[in-house]
């Protein structure tokens, strides 16, 4: 007996050493990669457009090709210019944004992470727009320009959200900022779900959501997957029964359609068909997929996650040994 005590105790002393060791690594990464010096150019369009009159257009044309489509007429833009409702989003978009300072170093020091895990991806020019409210597509990267509409961002209680279903207005707000650009460069490296099956949804989402991990680390899980602290406490202490729940109903390798609208897309919560759903998070394959995700990047540290976002998800979930 004496001598398994000493044989566990020397066990649990090597756990925790590795356990230190590991910790020590990461804490090294982390801070070399903040203490690298990036530096993003900011070109706020949507001050320069809510600036211009019509005998600009010729220079904006000129300057930013990519925002006029050539077969609309110039007619067009000169009434965008002098409608009403725009005018009020480039006002409200003005005030709420005097200072882009706080979200250009937040932005600069996401792409620090992602330039030590995806040393290829180019260093953007981010250019600020005072849109149509277009909520599904609040960040968008193209080559080397990113695009972020900032009348996203003004508050969940905004008049401008008014119409909107609360659990659409409720992620209107700036701090979910970085999360949205987060997401915009992960679909831009990741593959779409290789499969019909449930798993490979689930975990595609995973792989979006561990992305944030490593590149915006210094933001809370609830932030990175959308959820409000409720919903995350929620996500968490019913975890292992979801899955259960997903096992013994037999979804994990269904292909049915209607487990995306259940458990991955937008939506006010997750439709189990049980009392409990009007209480549940939203999203919850999502969050499982995550949680696959992760337990594989654990499993298997000798793979990167670069070589990770690449890998099929039948190959991740037999790998992962998911235990909730």
């Amino acid at each position: 007996m004496k001598q398994l005590v000493r044989i566990t105790f020397f066990l649990s002393g090597f756990v925790f050493l590795m356990t230190s060791c590991s910790n020590q690594e990461d804490s090294k990464i982390l801070k070399e990669v903040e203490a690298q010096n990036i530096d993003i150019k900011i070109d706020r369009f949507d001050r320069t457009f809510a600036n211009a009159e019509a005998s600009d257009l010729p220079e904006l044309k000129k300057e930013y090709p990519y925002f006029f489509n050539p077969n609309v007429q110039d007619s067009l833009w000169i009434d965008k210019m002098n409608d009403s409702l725009q005018n009020e989003i480039n006002s409200e978009v003005a005030e709420a944004f005097e200072s882009f300072s706080e979200e250009k170093k937040d932005i600069e020091r996401f792409f620090k992470y992602v330039k030590h895990y995806f040393p290829q991806v180019n260093k953007p020019t981010v250019l600020t727009l005072a849109e149509s409210v277009d909520y599904k597509n609040k960040a968008v990267v193209v080559d080397t320009l990113l695009f972020v509409s900032l009348d996203n961002y003004l508050g969940k209680d905004h008049k401008f959200y008014m119409d909107f279903e609360t659990y659409i207005s409720q992620y209107q707000d700036k701090k979910y900022m970085l999360s949205d650009i987060a997401l915009t460069y992960a679909e831009s490296l990741t593959p779409k779900a290789d499969s019909r099956q449930f798993i490979s949804k689930m975990i595609y989402y995973g792989k979006l959501l561990y992305f944030k991990d490593i590149t915006i680390p210094f933001e809370s899980d609830a932030v990175k997957i959308h959820y409000t602290e409720d919903q995350m406490n929620w996500a968490k202490n019913n975890e292992k029964q979801t899955w259960q729940h997903f096992v013994e109903q037999e979804m994990i390798y269904s292909t049915k359609t209607d487990l995306n609208e259940r458990f991955i897309n937008l939506a006010p919560f997750s439709k189990f068909y049980l009392g409990v759903d009007n209480e549940s998070s939203p999203r919850i394959g999502q969050y499982i997929g995550w949680q696959i995700v992760r337990d594989f990047m654990k499993e298997n540290p000798e793979v990167s996650p670069a070589e990770m976002l690449q890998m099929k998800a039948i190959e991740i979930f037999n790998k992962a040994n998911y235990k909730p």
